[in-house]
């Protein structure tokens, strides 16, 4: 109690207090710039914490970390450019309300399920940080493959009526992660002598393309169509409605804001699970509760068509990942994801390992982490609130002529800093082009962006699982020795054969009532 009542103590100072706004303030900034993203403001800050204090410097990047997840949904919904990648599928249901005249109400959902992920996540971490880092141990090779096939299983639940575009969208993303050194043999796969590609493809130019450059090709095309008819260009969405929520939304959206926070913290805990995934699982579950519930009645939009379930979901569970994350990182020294991994710089710079020692030579420091998360996740969503307004109008109130080239300018200056790199440009650039390609033919992103980030992740748990297990591949359904891979294996099953049972249940239905129609009256 005594070193919790110590990091509280070093967190009401002032001057720790202000770096703590200031960090909050940036990542809202660096987040509403398409191109830009959390791991790049990471490694722009790091560099200028070297001459401050700790403190001074661990408050500037738990007010990043958290901040940055909610800066990301503003161009994605105003301009349907994912700030960050953290917002992929905000932009789905938030830029289609947008259109529908709901700007406002959009943000003010994205903003309001954020702070309420956040707020979980960041009570999670002060309260279960040691029975989770326990359970987070219990996670080996077996676990991790499991856990990466139900990720991508719960693709067939983003699908809808689209399933063969779909899994042909997943199949190219897996392709792509297949590009670079082989993990068992080490030698380099479909990069036709490349060098960069012995790595990868880079994941963020890749990212950029398929959504900034994509966007800025279907903006110019809007713009063509509009001048080549005479007409003026249609301004983009301004925000003239409420960002404040009423009473009838919140009631509507919480058991959302419970579910996808739950999923959040439980994946954020996981190391290596990752942001996308939580996502990914968030969007997929509510958008079986949302067709069920909601759909089809008076008032209510599709799934994807500006439903308020759509953007609720992505927007808690990302943010449930943020300080549920630090709960392996901080208890064990394993980061949760790549921007926590950079948290680790930040530790080691100042001289502090993270880990079980970190609760024992730097105690305070440690708390004063854990409640700067709680206190970044209370003040964050007013501060975003009183600024969105002014970030829109920053850049989303220019006339399309300048619009486009400055969206497409900031995309592929993120896309070169990601690793200083020409090459990083074309990668944007085709991915662009292919995206743009996708778009006209109703092949959708999402899954391709949820297959590449799982892809490797599911080749080296799966090889290394098989290695283990001397090639017994029964050992990812083992009850005893693996009971968590087998839960997960089982969850896995049930989304891809849950469409299945759906078309038969469908395809029964429709032959009963044909039958049914077919009987002569008075029989």
């Amino acid at each position: 109690m005594e070193a919790v009542l110590s990091g509280f103590e070093i967190l009401m100072r002032p001057e720790v207090l202000a770096f703590l706004l200031v960090g909050i303030v940036a990542g809202l900034v660096v987040g509403s710039i398409p191109g830009l993203n959390d791991n790049i403001a990471f490694a722009i800050f790091i560099p200028f914490s070297f001459s401050m204090a700790p403190t001074f410097a661990l408050a500037l990047m738990v007010g990043l970390y958290c901040s940055t997840a909610i800066g990301g949904s503003i161009p994605a919904i105003m301009v349907k450019v994912p700030g960050t990648a953290s917002a992929i599928m905000t932009t789905i249901d938030g830029n289609a309300m947008a259109q529908k005249g709901m700007p406002g109400k959009a943000i003010g959902i994205a903003i309001t399920s954020s702070v309420v992920g956040g707020f979980a996540s960041s009570l999670v971490l002060v309260f279960l940080a040691p029975p989770l880092a326990k359970f987070a141990l219990r996670f080996g090779y077996v676990e991790n493959f499991a856990l990466g096939l139900l990720g991508l299983a719960s693709v067939v639940g983003l699908l809808g009526g689209n399933i063969f575009k779909g899994l042909i969208a997943a199949a190219v993303g897996l392709l792509v992660a297949t590009v670079g050194l082989s993990l068992e043999t080490g030698f380099p796969r479909f990069t036709f002598g490349v060098a960069n590609l012995y790595e990868g493809v880079p994941f963020l130019p890749l990212l950029v393309g398929l959504f900034g450059v994509t966007a800025v090709l279907e903006l110019s095309e809007e713009w063509v169509r509009e001048r080549r008819a005479g007409r003026r260009a249609e301004a983009l969405p301004r925000i003239t409605d409420r960002l404040i929520l009423d009473y009838a939304m919140v009631k509507r959206l919480i058991p959302t804001w419970i579910s996808c926070s739950a999923i959040g913290n439980i994946i954020g805990v996981i190391p290596g699970a990752g942001m996308l995934m939580a996502i990914f699982l968030g969007y997929e579950r509510t958008s079986r509760v949302y067709k069920r519930k909601y759909e089809g009645r008076p008032g209510e939009p599709k799934w994807g068509e500006g439903a308020p379930e759509g953007i609720a979901a992505p927007e808690a569970a990302n943010n449930a990942v943020v300080a549920s994350s630090m709960v392996p990182l901080l208890s064990l020294g394993i980061p949760g994801n790549s921007v926590s991994a950079l948290f680790i710089a930040a530790l080691m710079i100042h001289g502090m390992m993270p880990g079980p020692l970190l609760f024992i030579e730097h105690s305070d420091i440690a708390w004063m982490i854990i409640l700067a998360f709680v206190l970044a996740n209370l003040v964050m969503g007013p501060i975003a609130l009183g600024l969105v307004k002014t970030l829109t109008g920053m850049v989303y109130r220019l006339s399309k002529e300048l619009l486009i080239p400055t969206i497409g300018l900031l995309c592929l200056s993120g896309a070169y800093s990601d690793e200083n790199a020409i090459f990083s440009i074309w990668v944007a650039l085709i991915a662009g082009v292919v995206g743009y390609a996708f778009r006209k033919m109703s092949i959708p992103h999402a899954p391709i962006i949820l297959a590449l980030v799982l892809g490797r992740q599911i080749e080296d748990n799966f090889s290394n699982s098989l290695i283990m297990s001397q090639g017994d591949w029964l050992v990812f359904v083992d009850p005893v020795n693996h009971p968590i891979s087998l839960a997960l294996v089982a969850g896995a099953a049930f989304f891809m054969l849950g469409p299945v049972f759906s078309w038969i249940r469908q395809w029964v239905r429709k032959r009963m009532a044909r039958g049914a129609a077919e009987v002569p009256a008075g029989s």
